[in-house]
């Protein structure tokens, strides 16, 4: 199965192993005609992204997946089509890095405690962008023979119950829709099968998301198994909301899938991507196809059509 759409996908910027011209790069040898880069709360590697799509014709869009703190539980939200320079965004996102910051820093006293030395070194050593997280403390704990796996690592060190775990104190869900609206872009709730949710949960985080202006829900998700594909096309369909895909890449290594590789959406879904106007980049005045703009959601594109 492969998708002409991808619309969540990492780089080194975050916890990615790629840099964004090397996404880029992989997205068009697997056949993805639009790719979002969704960082974890930051839009650094989207200059970059932009100007190596421009070069191999595909369409980028700028995004960052934002972590929120919803009823003691994590929960992220993609943002798509963003205006990178927007103040109240990067200022937003400045604070959750800050956050990220004083967590790794956290993380590595708890491991200490463990006798487990130069965690928090370890860690920013295998990080090559701004971004310090517990993916990169896990790849530590791999490397240095603590865990055999990285998902191992999570769960006997980094998740919830493991001895190393700092909880989340993100922002509050209507603070990041903001933010997500006010940058010109487009909220969409993240591989909501991933979150240990009840359904009379999952319904207040909807309904709430829904009336703080979120648009959209990850229906197809490389973390997603067939039937949490069709329940979620259920639910977006039952709440209105739009369906998003993506593949999550993060690298070929552990659980993620390959850029593109996804199930199509199920065609009672109404897509993200439905009232976006694509745009030829000569005709846009602009050099890059980097962004969907406003509430016309113009996808611009080098290609005459998507």
């Amino acid at each position: 199965m492969s998708s002409r759409y991808d619309l969540h996908a990492h780089t080194v910027c975050s916890d990615g192993i790629l840099t964004p011209a090397e996404l880029v790069a992989r997205a068009r040898a697997q056949g993805v005609e639009v790719l979002a880069l969704t960082d974890h709360d930051t839009t650094e590697g989207v200059s970059e992204a932009a100007a190596a799509a421009a070069a191999s014709g595909i369409a980028l869009i700028p995004g960052a997946e934002i972590s929120v703190t919803w009823e003691g539980q994590t929960v992220h939200v993609v943002g798509l089509g963003l205006d990178p320079a927007n103040p109240v965004l990067a200022q937003g996102l400045a604070r959750q890095r800050a956050f990220r910051d004083w967590r790794a820093q956290e993380i590595a006293r708890r491991l200490e405690k463990r006798r487990i030395h130069g965690a928090l070194e370890g860690a920013a050593r295998l990080a090559r962008g701004s971004i310090l997280s517990r993916t990169h403390f896990a790849r530590f704990l791999l490397e240095q023979g603590y865990v055999r796996s990285a998902q191992r690592a999570f769960k006997q060190f980094l998740a919830r119950g493991g001895a190393a775990y700092v909880p989340g104190k993100w922002a509050a869900l209507p603070e990041v829709v903001g933010w997500i609206r006010g940058a010109g872009g487009q909220a969409v709730i993240a591989h909501p099968a991933r979150y240990p949710l009840s359904a009379g949960r999952l319904r207040r985080l909807i309904t709430e998301f829904k009336d703080c202006g979120g648009a959209g829900i990850e229906v197809v998700c490389g973390r997603h198994d067939p039937q949490a594909n069709l329940r979620f096309a259920a639910v977006a369909l039952e709440h209105g909301l739009l369906a998003s895909l993506g593949s999550d890449y993060h690298g070929l290594e552990g659980p993620w899938v390959d850029l593109g590789r996804l199930a199509p959406l199920p065609e009672s879904c109404t897509p993200v991507w439905h009232d976006w106007k694509v745009l030829r980049t000569e005709d846009s005045g602009l050099s890059s196809p980097p962004s969907v703009l406003g509430p016309q959601r113009s996808v611009l594109s080098p290609q005459s059509s998507i």
